[in-house]
């Protein structure tokens, strides 16, 4: 099978984006599964309803999400209610949502993990360590399983990707918004990139506007940051699992303008 996974989607030009290409993308690759990070997708920050239905509606048929997940109050049933959109798994128990799904392509079952890293956070989420060995235990009927972890250090990335080689098919990272050269498959079979990157501006700062980041940095007075809208790319990175085994094949990044 062939997987599609796509960096934090940012804003209403990063949603406009992906529906422009994603078909095409999908068909030229004979892509079977897309999973994208949407925490990003509505304008000013956050995901709604509206921008989750707006990608589905695109051609991804999986969302992951991270720190921003519950910026926008609107989402929190929608995530109770629907099993293609989860949040990290590692939060705690009693927020909307799950952290885990499952989608079944009838000769087998893709197990989906959403985690969040602790390093640089200022939250306090559970041990991602711990939370993998539990969510993997819980789709033990899943031959395919495939990690997003939402971090800010590489080194913790890489930590736990390492830690999850020969157990899950694909370990990538998202959150930081740039995409990182060393896509790859471990030594026991796992694929695996430090971050997938974004679908958003490449004239930005991670996707806003760059003046707002440079004022914000330089002045320390709070800014309201604008999602920048021009020169969009979409970033990601293209799976190759064998759905018998559980293990990757290849792993080949995608920077499309």
């Amino acid at each position: 099978m062939k997987l599609l996974a796509l960096g934090d989607i940012v804003g209403n030009s990063g949603c406009e984006f992906v529906r422009k290409m994603l078909p095409g993308i999908k068909k030229l690759y004979n892509i079977d599964i897309c999973i994208a990070n949407g925490e990003n997708s509505a304008t000013g920050n956050g995901i709604l309803p509206y921008s989750a239905d707006h990608l589905f509606a695109s051609g991804v048929d999986f969302i992951t999400t991270g720190n921003h997940v519950f910026r926008r109050s609107e989402i929190h049933d929608y995530l109770d209610s629907r099993n293609d959109i989860i949040r990290p798994y590692n939060m705690h128990k009693s927020v909307p949502g799950r952290g885990v799904g499952v989608i079944d392509m009838m000769s087998y079952k893709i197990g989906i993990i959403n985690l969040i890293g602790t390093a640089y956070q200022n939250a306090n989420y559970a041990n991602p360590f711990d939370a993998l060995d539990k969510a993997i235990a819980e789709l033990k009927d899943c031959q395919v399983k495939i990690v997003d972890f939402h971090a800010e250090s590489t080194g913790e990335k890489r930590a736990l990707g390492i830690y999850a080689d020969s157990r899950v098919s694909v370990l990538f990272g998202t959150h930081t918004h740039v995409q990182t050269a060393d896509a790859q498959i471990l030594t026991g079979g796992t694929g695996y990139i430090t971050d997938l990157g974004m679908c958003g501006s490449a004239d930005s700062v991670l996707g806003v506007e760059s003046e707002c980041v440079i004022k914000a940095l330089k002045t320390g007075l709070p800014t309201r940051f604008k999602t920048a809208d021009k020169n969009i790319k979409l970033d990601g990175c293209i799976f190759e699992i064998n759905e018998k085994t559980g293990l990757c094949i290849s792993a080949e990044p995608v920077s499309i303008k």
